[in-house]
């Protein structure tokens, strides 16, 4: 009988090894990889809902964008953009800000959109969610 048992702590012995070795792959490969991350990317225009009209200057829409986008997170970037779209036969043509957030929350965008939208008077922002890997890279100067 103790031979039964000697085996037995020898197998889950031989098991545990095992796992612990597999664990020790599995957070090694996880520490050569980049960190996943969701990048936000809002799509903001800057003609009036009401009256199709430009509500600011393009210069002053960036500025005010960023005013805004300054107090809800630590960094963005914005890219100038020109949207359009068709309503029946008539085409129209707007500046538009292309957002691009990361390190950051879906919640976190939804909050900052609602200033965009009434500062911008925007019946909405499209809002795309991309999953991407982020990196910090550094030449370790």
């Amino acid at each position: 009988m103790s031979n039964k048992k000697g085996l037995a702590a020898l197998v889950i012995a031989i098991i545990a090894l095992c796992l612990s070795a597999v664990n020790l792959t599995m957070t090694l490969k996880q520490g050569n990889q980049e960190s996943k991350d969701i990048q936000y990317v809002m799509y903001l225009g800057t003609n009036d809902k009401d009256s199709n009209e430009p509500v600011f200057a393009p210069d002053e829409a960036k500025e005010r964008a960023e005013e805004i986008l300054l107090n809800h997170f630590g960094g963005y970037t914005i890219q100038e953009a020109n949207g359009g779209w068709k309503d029946g036969d008539t085409v129209y043509k707007e500046y538009t800000l292309a957002i691009y957030l990361s390190d950051t929350t879906l919640d976190e965008v939804h909050a900052s959109a609602d200033d965009l939208i009434k500062a911008f008077n925007q019946s909405s922002i499209l809002i795309q969610a991309n999953e991407t890997s982020t990196e910090f890279y550094s030449t370790g100067n």
